[in-house]
């Protein structure tokens, strides 16, 4: 039987948004992500990683900076007990009109292909309209993280729950199955 995933968003998602964050310094999970991750691991979930970076075709920092900064992430997942399964990204700026960048299809297809992964059970969790719109393109149950539920600015596209933080995510998922 094909895998279970969650797919995250990154950037005010599972860290605080800093706006191009180009230095592992200044990158910071919030305080539930490992627990909430590490609840996802612990249910049989693949958790993965989709997230643009497009910084990096701006000149604003290397991919090996980027690497860094995700191997800081790990690290700190992995202090708690929690890991991510994989980790894809979009390097190319917006303009570009590249496949891989959210909200096209291109890197949740490629992680289905790498981890058999059957969309219909999995979710895509985000902060942002492309997240959704990513996660419905793809057949996925659809999770909007917002730290205000009350704001306009919310999707246009209804996702399937909304939560103020991602330990209420996994918990919303695991009762799900």
């Amino acid at each position: 039987m094909a895998n279970r995933a969650v797919f995250l968003d990154r950037d005010g998602t599972m860290a605080k948004d800093v706006s191009y964050c180009s230095r592992p310094e200044d990158f910071e999970i919030f305080p539930n992500t490992a627990k909430a991750i590490k609840l996802l691991n612990e249910r049989g979930f693949k958790v993965i990683v989709i997230t643009n970076q497009s910084g990096i075709a701006r000149g604003y920092f290397a991919e090996e900076t980027l690497k860094q900064i995700h191997e800081k992430m790990k690290n700190e997942l992995a202090e708690k007990g929690a890991f991510v399964d994989a980790i894809y990204y979009c390097p190319h700026h917006p303009d570009d009109n590249c496949d891989c960048r959210k909200p096209k299809p291109k890197l949740v297809l490629q992680a289905k292909k790498d981890f058999d992964i059957d969309l219909e059970r999995s979710f895509v969790v985000g902060d942002l309209d492309l997240d959704i719109e990513l996660g419905r393109a793809v057949g996925c149950s659809t999770i909007l993280v917002s730290q205000n539920p009350e704001d306009d600015d919310l999707p246009k596209k209804a996702p399937d729950y909304t939560a103020t933080d991602l330990y209420d995510v996994a918990k919303w998922i695991v009762s799900q199955i």
